[in-house]
């Protein structure tokens, strides 16, 4: 059986979706914190159990009979190097033969703070004596679309990500490819460098949601402390403002440029433009 913690978020939804296209139903595990939000895959035949990052024991009992699982990577950063031991302890008591983990494009080197938390779960994978494959996912372009209605609004796209260059895809291109990983033989000790096929700058990307709006958008580039003094305001908790923040200063690093395609290479398509992501967002 092949389990997929995190199978309500963003990426674990659209994970399970993806498998649910090439795997039996019954042969799929959706880890879920409340079973009440997954009820639309229970009655697709998936097998739903319940289990929290934080515990353990409940992990342990929800990976029984799982060969491989999914690991995809907690939400809460600052708490997740713990909340991933947990799961990869309750993985070898369970007996799980294989895990692939959804990491941060280039962990080892790269300039972003969020680095850390990854670096540090995939050194636990190498030390569990489970085999494993890592997932080093880039940005997904829904990062900074969720932006675009405030950019049209005020005809500025705010970031301090200078002009680095950003290769995102969408969740549900990682997705495909987490999904074709955890489900096929042939990947476990493989290091997977995932961003999207084209890279752009913030200000292609505020030209490009003004020519598909037809409103004048223009990218104004901030400094770290103002562009985080900025998400605060607009009322985003101030740990995430700092996050986000960092990340895009990073970024003005390369630190979320690949371009060795090897994400559709996985996926067997190219990745999603940014400008089609545009245009399902407006």
């Amino acid at each position: 059986m092949i389990a997929v913690t995190g199978a309500t978020g963003q990426l674990g939804a659209l994970a399970l979706e993806a498998l649910l296209k090439n795997v039996n139903a019954g042969e799929l595990v959706a880890i879920v914190r409340n079973p009440a939000k997954a009820d639309g895959l229970a009655q697709k035949g998936v097998n739903v159990r319940k289990a929290d990052y934080t515990d353990q024991a409940a992990f342990t009992a929800a990976l029984a009979g799982v060969d491989k699982l999914l690991l995809i990577s907690s939400s809460e950063v600052g708490q997740r190097a713990a909340q991933h031991r947990n799961v990869i302890n309750a993985a070898k008591a369970a007996g799980v033969k294989f895990i692939a983990y959804t990491s941060l494009l280039h962990a080892d080197s790269s300039p972003l703070a969020l680095r850390l938390e990854h670096v540090e779960t995939e050194n636990m994978l190498a030390e569990s004596g489970i085999p494993f494959t890592l997932l080093r996912n880039g940005w997904y372009s829904e990062n900074y679309l969720a932006s675009a209605p405030a950019a049209l609004q005020h005809g500025v796209f705010i970031g301090a990500a200078g002009e680095g260059k950003i290769a995102s895809a969408t969740r549900a291109d990682y997705a495909a490819a987490a999904a074709r990983v955890v489900s096929e033989d042939g990947h476990a000790g493989n290091v997977y460098e995932l961003a999207g096929d084209e890279a752009w700058t913030l200000s292609e990307l505020a030209a490009e949601l003004s020519k598909q709006s037809g409103k004048p958008v223009v990218y104004q580039n901030l400094s770290e402390a103002d562009f985080a003094a900025a998400l605060k305001s607009a009322g985003l908790p101030e740990a995430f403002s700092d996050l986000l923040a960092d990340s895009d200063v990073g970024a003005s690093k390369g630190g979320l440029f690949d371009d060795s395609r090897t994400l559709s290479k996985l996926i067997g398509r190219p990745t999603t433009s940014i400008a089609e992501s545009i245009r399902s967002t407006l």
